[in-house]
């Protein structure tokens, strides 16, 4: 097996290692989401100002998250770019 196949398959395993791991943490934390809503739902003692900043952080919470997702896909992207320019360069 040349090092060109092996390197890409252990870039596409790392990536799909990612791809899963980061679909579990976010069917996880969509569910905690779930729960503290229903929550601060049924809670009389907060008030709705303390509701809505909390409701803004969690938008924001999960803004971060896709923008962390997107870089990653980008940086994988780049990667397989090279190594697809690499080939080409030696044909």
């Amino acid at each position: 097996m040349d090092l060109k196949n092996m390197t890409k398959q252990m870039i596409d395993f790392q990536k799909a290692t990612f791809d899963n791991t980061f679909n579990a943490m976010t069917m996880l934390q969509e569910q905690a989401e779930r729960m503290s809503s229903m929550f601060l739902g049924q809670t009389t003692g907060l008030p709705e100002e303390g509701k809505k900043v909390i409701g803004e952080w969690v938008d924001a919470y999960k803004k971060g998250r896709e923008d962390f997702k997107k870089s990653v896909d980008e940086s994988f992207k780049k990667v397989e770019d090279f190594f697809a320019d690499v080939e080409k360069s030696k044909k």
